[in-house]
């Protein structure tokens, strides 16, 4: 978030660079920065002769070369923007002549996503030397929810931890989908307001008392009564409510027990920086550890993994998601 920050700062103050190669695993800022090239570098009455997007699918290097050689109409620079660019993978080295020496009243912009330069390669040396390579990098599950509270910070929001991981939980890591749907609740909400579960619940649909956040919690505590209501609820739901998704939460939750279990260090700074979670979530490992010995933790990440399988059809041909979910309350608890 700091080089896209730096990025749109450089352009902001007149200091654009002649190629921007955006690349990697997370769309979200590649389409964040190359948007924000489209929308402000030129004016609206410029944008017409000088602002040009081509598709990966569709064009080659050379006309790509082509189109950025020529010369802006009565504006100090074009804008030439070749989306989908990871298409052109095969070809792409092609460019390091163009890479090599690039025309300075063109700013070309290249979203390579998915996939990124070779290093070691020519056109990945010349494009840092005379342009900007941003990597745009995958997120991990635990920092999801960090980029989300960052993210609302900055429109002056605040979001508590439970609704954190409500979001991550029932959106994914697919920044550009959570993206959206805070831009649906900052339309709604007035800035300054905490973000609670009964907001979402609200606003994006998402039960704030039957998810597998609550689930994990429930199960954490062997509160048998309030996890046989959830798992009854996602039965009933399920497609809201995948199986894979369930059973691969508690596996992470139970991994990162047995890693509780083994700490010499159990102070809650130290649990939560070698668990990867939120301090505010520790109490429920402190919890789940007097409820699940290690040797039955062990036992239980096995079982996990045996129903994993099953919900994904092997060794249990179409068995029904009520069913896999009994099996799965009746295996831990």
């Amino acid at each position: 978030m700091d080089k896209v920050k730096e990025i749109v700062s450089e352009i902001k103050n007149g200091n654009p660079k002649p190629i921007y190669f955006l690349m990697g695993e997370e769309p979200y800022y590649i389409d964040r920065i190359s948007q924000y090239i489209a929308q402000n570098v030129l004016t609206e009455d410029e944008k017409g002769f000088n602002q040009m997007v081509l598709y990966g699918k569709d064009t080659t290097i050379d006309d790509i070369v082509a189109n950025a050689k020529r010369f802006p109409m009565m504006a100090q620079y074009q804008v030439v923007i070749v989306k989908e660019a990871q298409h052109l993978s095969r070809t792409i080295e092609n460019l390091v002549s163009y890479a090599e020496n690039p025309q300075p009243t063109t700013i070309l912009v290249l979203c390579y996503k998915y996939k990124k330069l070779d290093k070691r390669k020519k056109l990945y040396k010349a494009i840092k030397k005379s342009g900007e390579l941003f990597e745009s990098k995958k997120l991990y599950d635990n920092q999801v929810a960090d980029w989300i509270r960052r993210t609302l910070a900055g429109k002056k929001y605040k979001i508590s931890p439970k609704s954190c991981i409500m979001l991550v939980e029932f959106l994914g890591t697919d920044l550009s989908k959570i993206s959206n749907e805070l831009d649906k609740l900052t339309l709604i909400v007035p800035p300054t307001t905490e973000i609670t579960p009964e907001l979402i619940e609200e606003h994006i649909g998402i039960s704030k008392d039957f998810n597998n956040f609550e689930l994990k919690k429930a199960i954490g505590e062997r509160d048998v009564k309030k996890a046989s209501r959830i798992i009854d609820y996602f039965a009933q739901n399920p497609k809201d409510n995948p199986f894979v998704v369930t059973v691969t939460l508690l596996n992470t939750f139970f991994t990162q027990l047995l890693q509780y279990h083994g700490l010499k260090d159990h102070s809650p700074g130290n649990v939560a920086k070698v668990l990867g979670v939120n301090p505010y979530f520790v109490n429920e490992y402190v919890v789940a550890a007097k409820n699940y010995p290690m040797k039955r933790v062990s036992g239980i990440i096995s079982s996990l993994r045996t129903l994993d399988l099953k919900g994904k059809g092997v060794g249990a041909s179409n068995m029904a998601q009520a069913d896999l979910l009994k099996e799965l309350l009746s295996e831990i608890i």
